[in-house]
């Protein structure tokens, strides 16, 4: 089981935080895809239950989901609701997931997204009053998909097997240097 020292998990926590906010505030306003805009929130939250888990990944995920209410127009609460439940089935297993396959935690994000994208839009059907059809289809798929993409660089940078960041405090990637 790999588990990563506090100072990394500090460090990590904050650049992704800084990185996706900023991403979530200046990006997503201004990008779409067929309608379906990038939740950067999501992605953060997602990346940490897997990286760390438990508690610290559900907090992190309400947290997440508190910033993405009050930077959108949604009603207060929905996100951090969605995402805190996200983040703990995310988070169950409290350990590194992206240190095993990346293959498997990009289809574990691409079932949450879908799944949170289409209860935020089927919760905002019934609050604004949208079409069923249009709430699926024109914001609840782009944006799933379009938020899987997103999520594709970080999951890459991040991932052990892929020789990106490890989450080690040794500088040599985890392994000794010493011969056997």
């Amino acid at each position: 089981m790999q588990t990563i020292d506090k100072n990394t998990k500090k460090r990590l926590t904050i650049i992704l935080s800084v990185v996706c906010a900023v991403l979530q505030l200046s990006l997503t306003p201004n990008i779409s895809f067929f309608g379906g805009r990038a939740n950067f929130m999501l992605i953060l939250s997602a990346l940490l239950a897997q990286l760390v888990g438990g508690t610290y990944g559900t907090v992190a995920g309400f947290l997440c989901g508190l910033f993405f209410d009050f930077c959108s127009t949604s009603p207060l609460g929905l996100m951090a609701l969605l995402l805190t439940i996200s983040s703990y089935v995310l988070g169950m297993e409290v350990r590194n997931k992206l240190n095993d396959d990346p293959r498997i935690s990009i289809t574990q994000f691409a079932t949450v997204a879908a799944a949170v994208s289409t209860a935020y839009a089927l919760a905002l059907v019934m609050v604004e009053g949208a079409g069923f059809i249009e709430a699926l289809f024109v914001r609840a798929l782009p944006t799933a998909i379009f938020t899987v993409i997103c999520y594709l660089p970080f999951v890459t940078i991040l991932s052990r097997n892929r020789g990106g960041f490890t989450l080690s405090s040794n500088r040599s990637g985890g392994r000794s240097n010493k011969l056997h």
